[in-house]
Order: structure tokens, then sequence, then C-alpha cells
């Protein structure tokens, strides 16, 4: 067990190395906003509360909640998202500020303003049901993290009564819509820090046994050359699911990545593609179109639903006007981006015979 004066020492070392590296902490701890509403709000980093700033914030905001959905953090670049990321505003339930307080490498204090927004929960998962997104489900798992740090003096592992120590990890989770628990840090905890440093799973697994669920991030932290580097594993039942290594000059940022790899492999076993359709052309019969501004606002309406990706006129009927449409997940897809302001689809439409949609 280590003394007192030891210990004092490596935590005044970790405050100093991570807190205190350029980049601001938080006042306070935030709550739990990695579940049940937290999932549809965002946090955004802006220069100032003027409405141009905060504008250019909602797309951001909305691709972080879909990350958060969806577990995937290439999420914009899916087919269909970057035409919601740029209507964001429209899905906006409401915003307001925090200025949180830090301290710059230089010991002197800064300011960041954050702009929190929430969406409407509902019309974010009929986008994602539309979209074909694959949703990682509610409520999320909250694995335990091993975390040792070795500064040249040994290695210590970070428990409950450093949280600020792990902050940069912690808060990334949040971010990619989970948390991240840490073990209390008791005697026989602090033991553990060899099968830590071993990357003994079944060790870890063991001594984490009391905790729920049985998942661990395990991950050790070292210097290497003129920066850092951490080694992390993930392990979920006794199984390990992924291992993977950051470096960087950034203590904190490279912590930060463990968050990711954990999200990415939980994602990867646990979330799944609503049922719906497969891309897939479809012709579709018109009807209301009763001149060419008619036919301009049905063009424009195609045009703004992220589903359609291409449009194909076909004929002229005295019913109306037949189009074919490319869709990204076929027809059950295209009814759940017509609301039924613009469209409305007709009674009695069969399966097999070309569905008929109104314009209002």
């Amino acid at each position: 067990m280590h003394c007192p004066t030891r210990l004092m020492g490596m935590m005044a070392w970790l405050l100093a190395g991570l807190l205190l590296a350029g980049t601001a902490a938080a006042q306070r701890v935030e709550g739990d906003t990695a579940s049940g509403a937290g999932l549809y709000a965002a946090e955004i980093t802006v220069r100032s509360q003027g409405e141009s700033e905060r504008e250019a914030a909602f797309p951001r905001a909305l691709a972080q909640v879909f990350g958060k959905l969806t577990g995937d953090r290439g999420i914009a670049s899916r087919p269909g998202v970057s035409q919601e990321l740029r209507r964001a505003a429209q899905y906006v339930e409401g915003y307001d500020y925090r200025q949180d307080q830090g301290v710059s490498s230089r010991g002197s204090p800064t300011y960041t303003t954050t702009l929190v927004v929430r969406f409407r929960p509902g019309d974010i998962d009929a986008v994602a049901a539309a979209l074909g997104l694959p949703i990682w489900p509610d409520p999320r798992p909250k694995p335990v993290m091993w975390l040792a740090i070795d500064d040249g003096n040994g290695p210590r592992l970070v428990g409950l009564q450093h949280s600020n120590v792990a902050r940069p990890v912690l808060q990334r989770a949040i971010e990619r819509g989970y948390r991240l628990g840490l073990p209390t840090g008791n005697a026989a905890e602090q033991a553990a820090v060899g099968a830590i440093w071993r990357g003994d799973t079944a060790a870890i697994a063991r001594i984490s046994a009391r905790y729920s669920p049985p998942m661990q991030l395990i991950g050790k932290l070292y210097r290497e050359g003129g920066g850092w580097k951490v080694d992390w594993i993930f392990v979920d039942g006794g199984r390990v699911l992924s291992r993977w290594s950051e470096t960087g000059d950034d203590a904190r940022r490279t912590l930060a990545g463990g968050a990711d790899g954990a999200a990415d492999a939980l994602t990867r076993r646990y979330a799944k593609a609503p049922e719906g359709g497969a891309p897939s052309t479809q012709a579709i019969l018109f009807t209301g179109i009763n001149g060419s501004q008619d036919y301009i606002r049905l063009s424009a309406q195609l045009q703004r639903m992220s589903v359609v990706r291409a449009i194909r006129p076909l004929r002229a009927t005295p019913l109306g006007l037949e189009i074919e449409l490319d869709l990204l997940t076929g027809l059950p897809g295209f009814r759940r981006m017509a609301d039924g302001a613009v469209l409305v689809e007709a009674d009695g439409n069969l399966e097999g015979v070309t569905p008929v949609f109104h314009l209002r």
C-alpha cells in the first residue's frame, strides 16, 4: 500500500499535468445526459450568444445527437444525413447557454460559452427511421473503467476519488451517448494495478464482479518518448471485444480516445438497424398537380426529402403525374418522410399497385 505522502505527490502531478493542460474544465459535473431525454440534447462550444453563431451551431448539435443515438462517430457521412443536418433548426425544441470557467496553462482563468440544444425526440426518431440509421438501444450500459497511470514513479489506479483526473474520458463517453463508472479505489482495487498493467483481463473481471454490468474498459497511460501512450482493452462479459492504443502530446486528449474505442465496440455489438425498406426504385402517382407552379412545388418538396436520391418523371395521366424515385429506404422510408403537411398518401393504396400521394 502506498504511503500518503507518495499518493499526494502523485495526485498533485495528475492534477497539474492533466487538468491544467491548456483546456478548460467545467465548474460542475453534469448529470446523466447519456440516457433518456439527454440522448436528444447536445452541447456545443460557441464564441458568442449571437443568432448567427447559434444557427451555425445547430447542425453540429444535430450531428452530435445522431452520433449518440447510433453510436456512429462518422454519422455525418451516411447517405441522407447531411441533408437533415442542414435543416437542423426545424427540429430544435429549445436551447440555453452555460458559462464554464477553467484555468489556462499559465494559470489565468478562462471562460467558455456552451450552447445546450434540445431536439424534439419524435422528429429525430422519425428521421432516423426514415434514413435506416442503426439505433443503439437505451438504456445504455455503464462499463467500469480500470485506468492506471504511470508518470515514471510506478503505476497508480485512478479511483472514484480521483474522478477529475479521468474527466476527459468520462466526458467524451457522455458525448458518445453512454457513461463510464470508476472503481471506488479501495485497498484491494489499488492492489489490482499490476493486473491492469499486464493486461490480465480475467483478474480485472473478477475484482470488478461487484459492479454492474460485467463490462470493463481497461487502460494504462504512460510516457513514451516526448509524449504519452495509452493501451486500452474493452471486455464484455469476460470476452475481449477490442484492443487499441492511442498516442499524443497531450495526456487529456490521449485519454479521451478510450471512450471512443469502447463506444465503437459496444455499437458494433448492440446497435441495430430499424425494420424498414431497403434501397429501391419506386414509381409513385402524384395527384393535385394543376399547373407548372404545382409541379415546381412538388419537385422542391421531393428534393428536400433526404430519402429521395433521384427523381425521374415518367408520364402524365388523367389521374396525375407518375414519377419514378430512387429511395434510400424504399417506400416505407418515403412514407415516414411524407408528414401530411405537403404530401398525403391516398386511402386504399394496395401492395403491388402504384401508390398514390396527393399534393396539398
